[in-house]
């Protein structure tokens, strides 16, 4: 049997959106079956229980937390734990000390460290520098001398070393090459000594002043191994004070001055492979990072000064939780407040890293002081009257499309049904790629959507109904209804959407959750009454039965009030209102 030519359209629209509905179920099954996803979606806090977490910050001295820091840490930790997708945490202080972060299921340790840590990047001159291990201990030589191995000036291994001068990419900026670090090995190109003692002035003058590296300090470094576990747990990070300390993997230790430009100077964090000369990437993973004013202007100060000094005071140290994670050197001065940090790690953890820099440091690290599972605080009885509400929602719009629109009534259920299996996949999948979980408000979101879809169709029906009262074919009449309920339809739903969007971005926890699913089946809902409702309605008004006007279709001439009716091609059609009839002996 030949296809209408005027179905082959409609048909061709069908065919993607069950293209679509089959790619995402393929993709789930699969992930499900190879990956970490489940068939069923994540459920949130408050359904489904979680871990409770009470951090405590740590202190130096006799310092002491004000309720501004804890506010501003409450609202840095807020932002970490929503980066990892809309999980519906809850963080909260706590007798003006702690803070108390509840999150559904269990972190692993990775987002647990994200959380509680400071991580605050810090760029630090290098006064001294050895391998990570203590220098052996004195030894007598024949001659009845001691002797003391010195600490070198380079590491064992994975030692930075300058790389070029600076390049302009095409995307972007230029990345100062003079920050980059290599993770090739260097030796030692002379015997190493002791870190050197003050020459001058007892008061040193600029962070890479010698003058900082007292007896004590000196003593402190050569004793440090950084090969022992929890070495540097209880260093005491002054920003003001040079800092003894390790690089991340051990492999070298450290004396730097005070810190030169802090981490509340980055205004940017971005993580991604170094391009290379051609602006293709390259292998070499990198953190891009930008200046504030003040402290693109530190760092152009600093880079001038150490440019020129001898080997290891050339290098600056960018520190991380008090290690240092890359230690480059100078080769020009940096004076546009770019700056890209390379070392050996990964492409997550620069992701990772890149990610806490750009939500801000916070104002101080956290020890994790208590940690416990908790119940939900809702539970399967609470979803269960979710369903059912959602059920009941969806037998009522049925009963009503059903006595409004008669058979023209199963197209909207087959379309709600239709929004439903996407909304279903949609958040299922969503749930293993962005940690998406559906809390109860989500769930009320979802209620809500089906008497939204549910309006869209009712305004593209009653708008079909109008033209055909007006006189039209019912062909004509789908038609030109939808080129008219569209411009309707697509502005209600551009405007709950934007409602979503603001209540997201305002909103957090629970909230966001109801503004998420509202947003996304708002997106389900346009997609819906664009590929399957229309498509179906054009197919529909070809057959007998609806394009014939069956007084069961829901669109019968007589019952919507057209007052001529006519018989002509494969039925009734309303040609619009009698015509007067011509009096006798003139016209009309």
């Amino acid at each position: 049997m030949a296809i209408n030519p005027h179905n082959r359209k409609p048909l061709k629209v069908l065919a993607s959106l069950a293209a679509l509905i089959v790619g995402l179920g393929v993709l789930l099954g699969a992930v499900s079956t190879w990956g970490t996803a489940k068939l069923e979606p994540k459920l949130g806090l408050d359904l489904e229980g979680g871990t409770q977490m009470i951090l405590a910050p740590v202190l130096v001295g006799t310092d002491k937390v004000s309720s501004d820091q804890l506010n501003q840490a409450r609202d840095i930790i807020v932002q970490r734990v929503d980066s990892n997708g809309v999980s519906g945490a809850e963080v909260t202080t706590r007798g003006g000390r702690n803070i108390v972060v509840s999150m559904p299921g269990t972190p692993d340790p990775q987002t647990e460290n994200a959380i509680r840590k400071s991580s605050q990047l810090r760029f630090r001159p290098v006064l001294a520098a050895a391998q990570g291990t203590p220098a052996p201990a004195p030894t007598t030589t024949p001659g009845g001398t001691a002797t003391t191995p010195a600490p070198t000036t380079s590491g064992g291994s994975k030692v930075p070393t300058a790389k070029p001068s600076a390049t302009t990419s095409k995307a972007g900026s230029a990345i100062p090459q003079a920050l980059r670090g290599d993770t090739t090995p260097t030796t030692p190109s002379a015997p190493a000594t002791t870190p050197a003692t003050p020459t001058g002035s007892a008061t040193p003058q600029n962070g890479s002043d010698l003058a900082w590296v007292t007896p004590a300090l000196s003593q402190e470094f050569q004793a440090l191994d950084c090969s022992k576990n929890g070495v540097l747990d209880k260093v005491v990070d002054d920003p003001a004070k040079p800092l003894v300390t390790c690089a991340t993997d051990g492999s070298e230790k450290f004396i730097l001055g005070p810190v030169t430009v802090g981490g509340d100077q980055i205004s940017s964090a971005s993580a991604g492979y170094r391009p290379l000369s051609n602006g293709q990437p390259s292998n070499e993973v990198e953190i891009q990072l930008s200046f504030k004013s003040a402290g693109a202007k530190a760092y152009a100060d600093a880079s001038k000064r150490m440019v020129s000094l001898e080997s290891p005071r050339n290098r600056m140290a960018a520190t991380l939780d008090s290690k240092v994670i890359v230690a480059p050197q100078f080769n020009e001065a940096i004076l546009n407040g770019q700056a890209s940090i390379t070392g050996n790690f990964t492409i997550e953890e620069a992701r990772d890293l890149a990610n806490q820099l750009k939500f801000g440091a916070l104002p101080m690290s956290f020890t994790l002081e208590t940690r416990e599972q908790i119940s939900p605080t809702l539970g399967g009885e609470q979803l269960r009257f979710g369903i059912i509400a959602g059920i009941i929602g969806f037998v009522l719009v049925f009963l009503y499309s059903l006595a409004q629109y008669r058979a023209l009534g199963f197209v909207t259920v087959l379309s709600i049904v239709i929004a439903g299996v996407l909304t279903y996949l949609a958040i299922t999948l969503l749930g293993w790629s962005h940690n998406f979980r559906l809390d109860m408000a989500g769930v009320t979101g979802l209620i809500v959507a089906i008497g939204v879809t549910a309006d869209s169709f009712i305004v593209y029906f009653e708008r079909i109904r109008d033209e055909v009262r007006e006189g039209r074919p019912l062909r004509a009449a789908v038609d030109t209804g939808w080129r008219r309920a569209r411009r309707t339809i697509f502005a209600a739903d551009g405007v709950n959407f934007l409602a979503a969007v603001v209540l997201y971005v305002l909103a957090s926890s629970n909230v966001r959750g109801f503004a998420f699913t509202l947003g996304l089946t708002t997106i389900i809902d346009l997609l819906v009454v664009v590929m399957f409702t229309h498509p179906l309605v054009a197919i529909l008004s070809g057959t007998k039965f609806f394009g014939g006007g069956h007084r069961w279709s829901g669109l019968d001439p007589q019952r919507l009030g057209a007052k001529t009716i006519r018989y002509a091609g494969r039925g009734r059609v309303a040609v619009g209102p009698p015509r007067p009839a011509a009096t006798q002996g003139g016209t009309l």
